[in-house]
């Protein structure tokens, strides 16, 4: 285990150690030399804008801008066109950003593909920008720039631009000699240094301050680093001196003297989460100084032209040849690796040891372990110093001596030991040279597992994330088919493939998993400028609602009128006929609508409601002239004037003749017959006859005792002779007008017999006036229209007359037991003889 504490260095109380990532496998022969680099973090690509842009060049020789992964293998590169370059970084999700002079930034995904851009002002077009800086805050990737005018201007969130300018700083006159940008409490400030002078510019002030425990002498600022966390704040000074406190500049942690006057080319923070102690790293030509809190540093010798990156836990050191990590060792590797540790995982792993040579000692060293009561300690300090740890050797060595410790402890919770190793078999992975994603444990518990598998996407590397999200039983909606969802949005854009060949491919792939949209798929085809290819992608889509707005979109109005009808739904007809509309002329749509009879019906049931005149325009285009003179009838109920009225039946009854239908023309005319009586009637009597039915009509003239109008009605219509009587009995009843009733019954034989003069007269409460002609009643009537009088004896004798059972049993219902003892009596004899006979 010497080997493992080789590289470390000892700084106050912690340790600290440079491993190597890897072998850079790029070529870069001149180095890092007049270069604009920028490196993302979580071990992210690396940007090199190479050759200085402020020399004089020939157009010819434009600079190159190259991308590369972490381990150095290239992944795009492309001759700069644009304007000067003052600074480059990354976002959040790994697109580059490109801050020219004149405020204009340029944004480029990882494989060198332009996305967007946008400018920071007007004002900082005039006054170009002299320095630029990239940040990250909780509203995502952000710009901060200064200008020749040495204003600041911030956007906080590049994807939602809003931009800031700050106050002035009184008296500036030269650029500032540094300047930090710092996110706290949801709020972007800066920090800058003029001279010897402090100051904090936030939305509405600027704000001097002085560090608490500064030395007096110091009279410039050379450089300023906020950590990764944006809580605390380094400055380095023309005295030498590093100055280590919050970012809020009211607490001073520690105070360093380098020795070396000359300002830094790098200064970044290498602090570890939840860690003590306070660091920083400062880089010269050839030089690397770690600084603390105590007054030794440690200095590394530099053999190349270096580029640091600062990381949540440590400091990425990037070179022509090498990429190597500097951190602060592990408080659990240092417990289990120092020399002389008796800590329980370092006992447990000397046990393991000694256990894979067969030698007792294992015994002892795991009984001293146990006498304290320290195994459980033990085992879960080597599980998480295996987290820690890079090389895979080092991490099986720990894994296997805390799985020896578990096989002697009954209750011990496998989920630490599980989740590390199914953690460092992702990390593993992704670390490899192919990959080079060169994440800690400790950022890829802060980055989380979604975020890596999204950044494996935009890298393209479709298998490797699909197989971790596999390894990790991810749920395949946040898994497998997004991943594969990425990869399909990607396969539509390779242009050199075939449509047909590239549609098979994906649905090979995809098949039916869940989760996935085929229309997504085929939106993203379609913006790629192949409609061919998205149609076809959509053959594959089962959902009939995902498929038509696409199609709309993409000018497809017939296939998507297809769709529609054939999902069945109503409302995603409407929706594709409603576009047609607007966007066919007239004649076009009427005859689009005649091939797809589903969608004329309900176009049609849809102007019945809302466009009663374009109902009439399809008609007339189908010559369809049934349905012209039923809309006629029906408009002709929506005109005020009677005139109007009867125009419009007209037209009616000469449709009905186009279409031969006689019984439907007979009847119009019948109609309009019946307005110009009403109207009559109206203008006679003052009275309200119009919109009344012919029966209605003829109830209300009886009514009001015009019973010659009624009569003329009655023979110009030929209403029945029944339904004539009918409605008279039923006026004069109701006006209770008896002696017309009684006039009216004797006129002539009854069509409708006499017992109806019973019911009305019954119905208006006036039984005298019904016993009249009770009389008249037939023989077989006679039973009811006792009853509805109320005559039961004269009911009982007319029932038994005519020996009728069932008539009995009517009247036996109406007797009451107490009142009508006699003729229940009488009722029983008659059922008794009649079932004797």
């Amino acid at each position: 285990m010497a080997f493992v504490t080789a590289n470390w260095n000892p700084l106050g109380e912690a340790f600290y150690r440079k491993i190597e990532l890897y072998e850079m496998g790029w070529n870069l022969r001149e180095g890092l030399r007049d270069c604009l680099i920028a490196a993302a973090p979580y071990g992210g690509p690396i940007a090199l804008l190479k050759e200085s842009q402020r020399r004089e060049r020939s157009a010819s020789a434009r600079p190159l801008l190259e991308i590369y992964s972490a381990a150095g293998v290239p992944m795009a590169s492309f001759p700069w066109k644009s304007g000067v370059v003052v600074h480059i970084g990354w976002t959040v999700s790994d697109d580059l950003l490109c801050i020219q002079e004149d405020g204009t930034v340029l944004i480029y995904d990882m494989f060198g593909n332009f996305r967007r851009h946008f400018s920071m002002g007007n004002e900082v077009l005039q006054n170009q920008v002299i320095e630029a800086k990239v940040f990250h805050s909780a509203y995502g990737t952000g710009v901060a720039i200064v200008t020749g005018a040495f204003r600041f201007t911030l956007a906080t969130n590049i994807d939602d631009l809003k931009l800031r300018r700050l106050p002035e700083v009184p008296g500036l006159q030269v650029a500032p000699s540094c300047w930090a940008v710092l996110t706290q409490d949801r709020q972007t400030k800066v920090v800058l240094a003029s001279g010897k002078d402090l100051y904090v510019l936030d939305n509405t002030a600027c704000t001097p301050v002085t560090p608490p425990g500064i030395d007096p002498q110091v009279s410039s600022y050379f450089q300023m680093a906020a950590s990764f966390s944006y809580k605390y704040l380094a400055l380095f000074t023309d005295t030498g001196h590093v100055w280590m406190g919050t970012s809020n500049l009211k607490e001073k942690l520690s105070e360093f003297d380098t020795k070396v006057r000359s300002p830094p080319k790098q200064m970044v923070w290498c602090r570890r989460p939840k860690s003590q102690q306070p660091s920083v790293v400062l880089m010269w030509d050839r030089l690397l100084l770690v600084a603390g809190k105590c007054k030794e540093s440690i200095k590394y010798h530099l053999d190349e032209e270096s580029f640091l990156v600062p990381e949540l836990d440590g400091v990425r050191i990037v070179s022509r040849s090498f990429h190597e990590f500097l951190h602060e060792v592990p408080g659990a590797c240092e417990e289990i690796f120092k020399i002389a540790s008796m800590a329980p995982g370092a006992l447990l792993l000397e046990a393991h040891k000694e256990y894979e040579k067969e030698s007792q000692k294992a015994d002892e060293y795991l009984r001293e372990i146990k006498e304290q009561n320290l195994l459980p300690e033990a085992v879960r300090q080597c599980v998480e110093a295996a987290g820690f740890e890079h090389e895979p050797e080092t991490q099986k060595i720990l894994l296997r001596a805390s799985s020896f410790g578990k096989c002697f402890l009954s209750n011990f919770p496998p989920e630490q030991f599980v989740g590390m190793c199914l953690d460092l078999r992702v990390l593993n992975a992704v670390r490899d040279y192919s990959v080079g994603i060169p994440l800690t444990y400790a950022q890829y518990k802060q980055m989380t597992v979604q975020v890596l598998i999204d950044r494996l996407v935009f890298r393209r590397l479709y298998p490797l994330a699909i197989e971790i999200c596999r390894y990790l039983k991810i749920p395949e909606f946040q898994g497998v088919s997004r991943v594969l969802k990425h990869w399909a949005c990607f396969k539509v854009q390779q242009k050199e493939e075939p449509d047909d060949v590239i549609a098979c491919a994906i649905n090979q792939k995809l098949g039916d998993t869940a989760g996935i949209s085929y229309s997504e798929i085929a939106a993203r085809a379609y913006e790629c400028g192949r409609t061919e290819l998205a149609i076809k992608l959509l053959e594959f889509e089962p959902r009939s609602g995902e498929q038509v707005p696409l199609l709309l979109k993409m000018k497809r109005s017939q296939l998507a009128l297809s769709k529609a009808i054939e999902s069945g739904d109503t409302d995603l007809v409407y929706t594709v006929v409603t576009y047609l509309k607007n966007e066919m002329n007239r004649g076009d749509f009427f005859m689009t609508l005649r091939n797809q009879p589903v969608a004329l019906s309900l176009y049609r049931q849809f102007c019945k409601h809302q466009e009663q005149n374009t109902l009439k325009d399809l008609f007339n285009q189908d010559d369809d002239h049934q349905e012209l003179g039923n809309f006629y009838v029906r408009a002709s109920y929506g005109e005020g004037s009677v005139e109007a009225r009867m125009a419009a039946l007209q037209n009616a009854v000469d449709e009905f003749n186009k279409a031969k239908n006689e019984f439907s023309a007979r009847a119009t005319e019948e109609q309009m017959k019946l307005l110009r009586w009403q109207r009559r009637f109206q203008e006679e009597f003052d009275k309200p006859y119009l919109d009344c039915s012919l029966h209605e009509t003829v109830h209300s003239l009886l009514q009001d005792g015009k019973h010659k109008q009624a009569e003329q009605l009655y023979k110009d219509f030929r209403i029945p002779d029944k339904r004539f009587w009918w409605l008279k009995i039923s006026a004069l009843a109701e006006k209770e007008n008896w002696e017309e009733l009684e006039k009216f019954s004797k006129s002539k034989k009854s069509p409708i017999g006499y017992l109806p003069f019973v019911e009305v007269c019954v119905k208006h409460q006036n039984k005298y006036e019904a016993k009249k002609y009770v009389t008249k009643v037939t023989l077989e009537q006679k039973v009811k229209a006792h009853l509805a009088v109320g005559d039961l004896e004269q009911a009982v004798e007319a029932a038994i007359e005519r020996r009728s059972e069932s008539e009995l049993n009517l009247v036996l219902s109406r007797c009451t037991p107490t009142t009508d003892r006699a003729l229940l009596d009488k009722i029983n004899r008659a059922r008794a003889g009649a079932l004797k006979k």
